[in-house]
């Protein structure tokens, strides 16, 4: 068994049971996830409070962590089966392996070909950090070509066109650590808040692997995505003459961390399964508030801002706190409404510290869906993995018998009616109000590709559904046609 620190954060709502606390065995920590920026099995034994697991089904871990924000963390080969809180079946389910797929049997597959790379250039990363030379240089020398690539890419981070997929792709998987590490690097907010540069990579690294990979569209791209949308925003005029040091730190730690260990299913979905969480946040925000208390959890965990006086540091969550829980989709209204009394008042002072802290609240909400203002190519790969995430929850729901979310079900929906229907009611209102807030090139350009990206899907939908009329149209006439040539021979008999 090994235990790896990339488990993902659970807040706890109850103790560990004392039965499960009081099972001993042995076990073994992996030593990988030191090359992999993760602290040393030693200093990973001595930040748990109480690790056990049950003797009869050795698959089952335990473990308790102690703090203020306390949590359970569950490995286990079999799925995570927690305590029943509710009657639904459901509740069985592993939220870390809700969006997995079958892989294909064979020798060697393209997975594990994947794997052996992703090793070899973490261990050439770790390598170099810790000024090891290489023992055979050669043998790195498409791993330079790509670390050159993408350092060429990072010289562009500020370009709308941005392309986060492939960024990933030249980076190993490890665009948000390396993206945020660089803008905090530009910045200077290094050296200004006095941050350690290996507490800085070790904390980087733990959020992007608190990020679950098999979500198709919450996963760390998409967290790095918005990191470099908010990083455009940030560059604003308005923005960059007004905005402090701290609030550049707290805009870009709540972009990284803002879905942070999301389960890939929306709220009503944990709402209607009894899910603990929903219990733990009372229904409300209860996602934000999760990927919230995970970001803190790691904060103190990794002890990134410990040399900070108490007090700022607890202001700084707080406020952290403050910009995750705006990217509630449920309470966009009401956001909208009080940016735009704003700018209908003309009363927006960005030398006033609550308006400033308003601002970067509505720069997150539009970095977290400015998909839809991306180019077209960019722009339908999100939808498509935004939809198949959708699809999958309704698929789940119909499978156990629960009323489907309408927006998830496949069945009664298409990716280009949920994406005109998202891009009318949700983005478009906001994108419009701050471009009358920040009336640039960059708003300009955003809504440019958000009408060609809209009629791009009206045009789909109309070509789809004319196809499908033809369709049935040719399926009527053939079915007419035989039913035609079976009664001819009925009528010569009858004569």
């Amino acid at each position: 068994m090994e235990v790896c620190y990339q488990l993902p954060v659970l807040p706890l709502d109850r103790p560990v049971p004392k039965h499960v606390l009081s099972r001993r065995g042995a076990i073994s920590f992996s030593s990988n996830s030191y090359f992999f920026g993760g602290p040393a099995p030693r200093q990973l034994a001595k930040r748990r409070g109480a690790i056990s697991y049950d003797s009869e089904n050795q698959t089952a871990l335990y473990i308790r962590m102690l703090g203020t924000y306390g949590d359970v963390r569950v490995r286990s080969q079999v799925g995570f089966e927690p305590e029943p809180r509710g009657s639904h079946p459901y509740l069985y389910v592993d939220f870390r392996t809700l969006h997995s797929r079958p892989q294909s049997a064979g020798p060697v597959s393209a997975r594990n070909v994947r794997r052996l790379l992703s090793f070899q250039r973490y261990l050439h990363s770790s390598r170099f950090i810790r000024g090891i030379p290489a023992s055979n240089p050669l043998g790195y020398i498409l791993d330079d070509d790509y670390t050159g690539q993408a350092k060429l890419m990072l010289e562009k981070v500020g370009n709308w066109n941005f392309d986060m997929f492939l960024f990933d792709r030249l980076t190993n998987g490890n665009s948000l650590v390396n993206l945020t590490f660089h803008l905090f690097n530009s910045y200077g907010l290094i050296e200004l808040f006095q941050l350690d540069m290996v507490k800085l990579r070790r904390f980087l690294v733990m959020i992007q692997e608190d990020y679950r990979s098999l979500n198709p569209y919450h996963n760390a791209v998409h967290a790095a995505d918005v990191t470099q949308a908010m990083y455009c925003y940030l560059q604003e005029p308005k923005l960059a003459e007004t905005m402090t040091s701290c609030d550049l730190l707290l805009g870009l730690l709540a972009a990284a961390t803002h879905d942070l260990d999301h389960p890939g299913v929306n709220q009503p979905f944990l709402i209607k399964t009894n899910h603990y969480l929903a219990a733990l946040y009372k229904n409300s925000s209860v996602l934000e508030n999760h990927h919230w208390k995970s970001a803190v959890g790691l904060l103190r965990e990794s002890a990134l801002l410990s040399h900070l006086p108490t007090e700022d540091r607890l202001n700084m969550e707080e406020r952290l706190g403050s910009l995750i829980l705006a990217t509630d989709i449920s309470r966009q209204n009401n956001y909208l409404s009080e940016f735009r009394t704003h700018l209908d008042k003309r009363d927006l002072c960005l030398t006033n510290g609550r308006h400033r802290h308003f601002i970067l609240q509505i720069a997150l909400k539009c970095a977290d869906i400015c998909n839809p203002c991306r180019p077209w190519k960019l722009s339908k790969l999100w939808s498509e993995k935004v939809t198949e995430e959708f699809f999958h929850q309704g698929d789940i729901e119909r499978k156990h018998h629960l009323e489907v979310t309408p927006l998830c079900d496949r069945q009664s929906n298409s990716v280009a009616n949920i994406q005109i229907g998202f891009m009318t009611y949700v983005v478009e209102p906001l994108f419009v109000e701050w471009s009358r807030f920040s009336d640039t090139r960059l708003s300009q350009t955003m809504m440019g590709h958000l009408s060609l990206n809209k009629q791009g899907w009206k045009e789909g939908r109309d070509k789809q559904e004319a196809n499908t009329s033809r369709a049935s149209e040719e399926q009527r006439t053939s079915a007419a046609k035989d039913s035609n040539s079976k009664e001819l021979p009925q009528g010569s008999k009858g004569s």
